[in-house]
C-alpha cells in the first residue's frame, strides 16, 4: 500500500536544515494497549502533545519485528512493525496523523546487521559452510589447530569477541550482540535488499532514515587483526567504500517529492571525514556527538561549536544539535556531576554523585544554546521534562546486553530509556494502565507532563517557549553567527538580524550587553545580571 506524502507543497523543501526533531524511543513513550511496553496506539494518542511542543519531525527507533535483544536494534523483518508496537497499518495511520499535525516522519533503518531470527541468517545457518546464503554475512573458519579460535581479535562494541561459532564449526561475526550478525556488504544482494526496504518505506510516506552505525557497513575483507586498537583507522569503520553505498541510497530519497532524507550515526574522531558523509550527493545530516560528549566548559564548548561549523562549511551541510538519546547517560545527570561532566561510552560514571538542581539549571540553559545555534536540534524524549538517568535500576530487571556482555562492569543503557511520566501522582504516571516495562521513580511525580503543563517556569514550558520562538524568530535556524568577546568562562554570539545568546559558564554573575529586550531565559535574571550557569536570548540593535 502507498500512502500519500500530504506535507503541504508550499513548505520550504529545505526543512531539514532546520529542523527541531523528537526522538521517540518506541517502548518508553506510551502505552495504549495497557501491556507496559509504548506502542504506536500511544504514540498517536500523544501527537498533539508533540505538535504543541513545537516539533517538525519525530524520529522513530527501529519499530520493526524483532526479538529485542538490543532493543529493536536487532531487526527480524525490515517491511513490517514489531507486534508488540502494532501493526502496518498503524504505523500508515500514525504517518498521516502526523502529516496532517504538520509533523513529519523519519525511521531508523539498521543496515550494518540484522537479527539472528532474520530469514536470511536462519537459511545461512541451514545452508551451510560455502553457500551463497553464508555471503550474505561474514562467515569464516576459524584460527588454531581445529579451527577453535576466532577468526580475528575483534572485540564486539557490547563486550567480548566479535566472533560466534556455530555448530559446524563456523565463526559469524556481529560487531554488536552475539544476536546481531553483521551483514557482507562486499555482496550485491545485500545492496539490493536495503534499496528495496528505502523504496518500500518511502512508498508508506516517511520522510526520512535515520542510519544506525552509518560508517560501519563496509569492513576490510581481509579482516586484519586490530590489536586491541578501538581507535584512529580502524578495518570495519568509516572505510571508504562506504560512501558507494550512501550515494546509491541518496538517489532513491531523490526521486521522491518532498526532500526526504538521511541522518547518520556516526562516531568518528575527525571532523573533516565526518563531513564527507554530508556531501551533496550522500547524506543529508548527522549526529553531532562531539557536542553531545562535550563537558559543560565555555573554552571546550566554543571549541566543538566552532569546529563543528568550520567542518559542515566545507560540503554546505547544515550542523546538528543534540544533547542526549537512548544511548547516552541523561544531560540533567551528566551536567550535575562534579569534575568531568562530559559523555564516553567507556566510562559513564555511574554511581557518581549528582548534584540534580545544578544539573537541572545547566540543562536548562544547555537547551538555549542548542536551539540558538545554526542549523539543525535533536530532542530526546523526556529531556523537555527535565528527566535524569535512572540508576538503581535492579540488576535483574536490566535488558540491556551490554550489562550482561561486560559481566555487569558496564550498567548499560536502560538509565535513560525508563518509560516518561505523563499524569498522576504515582507510577506508572499514566504511561498506561498495566505499569511500565522499565520502574519510574516515585520522584517523576512532579516531573509529569500534565504537572509541568499548568507550570509556566518548569522545563516542559521552557522547550514549548524557545522551539516556538525558534520556529518564528528569523534570526534563528538554518545560517550564519558570530561570536561576541566575552569572559573566558560565557559563551555569546550574534545572529542576524538583531539576536543575542549568550551562556554563563562561570561560577559567578556577569553582566549582560546592551539590548534592547530579553526574549528568553532559562532562568531567573538578576537586574542586569547573568547567573552562573543560565543563558539568556536577547533582542540587541
Amino acid at each position: 500500500m502507498s500512502v500519500t506524502n500530504e506535507i503541504s507543497p508550499d513548505t520550504p523543501t529545505a526543512w531539514w536544515r532546520d529542523a527541531a526533531i523528537y526522538q521517540v524511543y518506541i517502548r518508553s513513550f506510551a502505552d495504549g494497549n495497557g501491556d507496559g511496553i509504548g506502542d504506536l496506539a500511544g504514540v498517536r494518542a500523544r501527537l498533539p502533545y508533540l505538535a504543541d511542543l513545537g516539533i517538525d519531525a519525530i524520529w522513530f527507533c527501529p519499530w520493526y519485528p524483532s526479538p529485542m535483544d538490543d532493543g529493536g536494534y536487532d531487526v527480524s523483518d525490515f517491511r513490517d512493525i514489531e507486534p508488540t508496537f502494532g501493526t502496518l497499518e498503524e504505523a500508515e495511520l500514525l504517518i498521516a496523523e502526523a502529516h496532517a499535525l504538520g509533523i513529519r516522519i523519519i525511521i531508523d533503518i539498521v543496515p550494518n546487521h540484522a537479527s539472528d531470527e532474520h530469514p536470511w541468517f536462519k537459511a545461512a545457518l541451514a545452508a551451510g559452510p560455502g553457500s551463497p546464503e553464508r555471503e550474505r554475512f561474514w562467515f569464516r573458519p576459524g584460527r588454531g589447530e581445529n579451527g577453535e579460535l576466532p577468526p580475528n581479535d575483534w572485540q564486539s562494541r557490547f563486550g567480548g569477541p566479535a566472533w560466534t561459532r556455530v555448530a559446524d564449526g563456523e565463526w559469524f561475526l556481529h560487531l554488536y550482540s552475539s544476536r546481531q550478525p553483521d551483514f557482507n556488504w562486499t555482496n550485491p544482494e545485500v545492496h539490493a535488499e536495503f534499496l528495496d526496504v528505502l523504496k518500500f518505506w518511502f512508498d508508506r510516506g516517511i520522510d526520512g532514515f535515520r542510519i544506525d552505525v552509518a560508517d560501519g557497513l563496509i569492513k576490510d575483507p581481509a579482516l586484519p587483526d586490530v590489536h586491541g586498537a578501538t581507535t584512529g583507522p580502524l578495518p570495519y569503520s568509516d572505510m571508504d567504500g562506504v560512501h558507494e553505498v550512501y550515494r546509491a541510497w541518496r538517489k532513491i530519497s531523490d526521486s521522491y517529492p518532498g526532500e526526504r532524507i538521511f541522518v547518520g550515526e556516526m562516531w568518528l574522531p575527525d571532523p573533516i571525514r565526518f563531513a564527507r558523509y554530508l556531501r551533496p550527493d550522500e547524506m543529508h545530516s548527522a549526529f553531532n556527538f562531539d557536542f553531545l560528549s562535550c563537558p559543560w566548559e565555555a573554552k571546550r564548548l566554543r571549541e566543538v561549536i566552532q569546529s563543528s561549523m568550520d567542518s559542515h562549511s566545507l560540503v554546505g551541510a547544515p550542523p546538528t544539535w543534540v544533547l542526549s538519546n537512548h544511548d547516552v547517560t541523561r544531560h540533567v545527570t551528566r551536567y550535575g556531576r562534579s569534575g568531568d561532566t562530559g559523555f564516553e561510552f567507556a566510562d559513564r560514571r555511574h554511581g557518581t554523585p549528582v548534584d540534580r538542581d545544578l544539573g537541572t539549571r545547566r540543562a536548562r540553559a544547555a537547551a538555549l544554546l542548542t536551539m540558538a545555534l545554526p542549523g539543525g536540534v535533536y530532542v530526546y524524549q523526556g529531556e523537555e521534562l527535565g528527566l535524569w538517568e535512572i540508576e538503581d535500576i535492579p540488576d535483574e530487571l536490566r535488558q540491556d546486553p551490554v550489562f550482561e556482555r561486560t559481566k555487569h562492569a558496564d550498567p548499560g543503557r536502560d538509565g535513560c530509556r525508563v518509560p516518561i511520566p505523563w499524569g498522576d501522582k504515582k507510577p506508572p504516571f499514566s504511561f498506561g494502565t498495566g505499569g511500565s516495562w522499565l520502574p519510574q521513580p516515585q520522584e517523576w511525580a512532579g516531573y509529569t507532563a500534565d504537572a509541568q503543563a499548568a507550570d509556566p517556569d518548569s522545563m516542559l514550558s521552557l522547550y514549548r517557549k524557545a522551539l516556538r520562538i525558534r520556529r518564528d524568530e528569523p534570526a534563528l535556524g538554518d545560517g550564519e553567527m558570530s561570536w561576541v568577546m566575552s569572559l573566558a568562562d560565557v559563551i555569546a554570539f550574534t545572529r542576524d538580524p538583531g539576536f543575542t545568546c549568550m551562556v554563563n559558564l562561570s561560577s559567578e554573575p556577569v553582566p549582560l550587553p546592551r539590548h534592547e529586550s530579553i526574549i528568553l531565559a532559562s532562568g531567573p535574571l538578576r537586574g542586569d545580571q547573568l547567573p552562573a550557569d543560565t543563558a539568556v536570548w536577547l533582542r540587541t540593535f
